[in-house]
C-alpha cells in the first residue's frame, strides 16, 4: 500500500514539477504511521512488534515521498507542508507524554488506539473525495486506481490479522479501509469505459488528488 503512490512520484519526478499533486494524503499517512508505530510498541500494546515494524517502514516511504515533493514545489506548498509537519510533531509528542507519563496498562492502548483508528478512517478515505466528480463527470481519470487497489488489499488482510487476537483497533479501521477500497475498485469499474483518457497518460496511473 505504501508504495502505491509511486507511480505518480515518478511522474512528478519526471515533469520536475507537482503539477497539480496535493501533499495531504502523504502528510496523513505519515502522522497515521508514526501513530502504529508507536501503539505496537511493547510499552503500549504487547505482542504487536509487527504493526510497528510494518508502519516503520511505511514511515520512511512516506517520508522519501514528502522529500520528494518538496523539492519540485514551490515556496508556498513548501510552506504548508513545513507547518503541517511541525503541527504533527507536535501533536504526536503531546501522544507519547500523555501516553508515558500519564497512563498505565490498557489504557495506554485505549488511548493510542482510539487516536491511531481515528487517523487510520481518515487516511483511508482521504481518495473518496474525489468520488463525486467522478460521478458527476462519468470519469475516473483522477480515481487513484492502484490506491484504492491497496486499500482494498490492504483493509482486508490486516482485518483478517487482526482476528487472530482481536485487536478491536486493528479491525474497525482496516474494515472500513477495505470498505472504502471496494467501494473505489467498483466505481472505477461503472465508469472506466466512459472516460476519455488524454493520450499523453496512462489510464491507470495513480493521481492521488489533484486540485479542482
Amino acid at each position: 500500500m505504501f508504495l502505491s503512490p509511486a507511480p505518480t512520484f515518478a511522474k512528478i519526478w519526471k515533469a520536475k514539477s507537482v503539477q497539480h499533486f496535493k501533499p495531504d494524503p502523504y502528510l496523513a499517512t505519515i502522522l497515521n504511521c508514526a501513530l502504529w508505530v508507536f501503539y505496537g510498541l511493547p510499552i503500549v500494546k504487547e505482542d504487536s512488534i509487527l504493526v510497528s515494524t510494518i508502519n516503520g517502514v511505511g514511515f520512511a516511504i512516506e517520508v522519501i515521498f514528502i522529500a520528494i515533493f518538496v523539492i519540485y514545489s514551490d515556496w508556498p506548498k513548501r510552506r504548508k507542508i513545513f507547518m503541517f509537519l511541525v503541527i504533527e510533531a507536535i501533536f504526536f509528542a503531546i501522544v507519547v507524554i500523555i501516553t508515558v507519563a500519564a497512563l498505565h496498562g490498557n489504557q495506554r492502548s485505549l488511548f493510542v488506539g482510539v487516536l491511531s483508528l481515528i487517523f487510520n478512517i481518515m487516511m483511508y478515505f482521504s481518495p473518496l473525495t474525489i468520488m463525486r466528480r467522478v460521478i458527476q463527470t462519468k470519469s475516473v481519470k483522477y480515481m487513484p486506481f492502484y490506491l484504492s487497489l491497496a486499500n482494498f488489499a490492504n483493509g482486508a488482510i490486516w482485518f483478517s490479522y487482526a482476528f487472530l487476537k482481536f485487536d478491536p483497533w486493528l479491525v474497525i479501521p482496516n474494515g472500513c479501509g477495505a470498505v472504502a477500497g471496494l467501494t473505489q475498485l467498483i466505481l472505477y469499474a461503472t465508469y472506466y469505459r466512459s472516460t476519455n483518457w488524454d493520450e499523453e497518460e496512462n489510464p491507470k496511473e495513480v493521481q492521488l488528488s489533484s486540485e479542482a
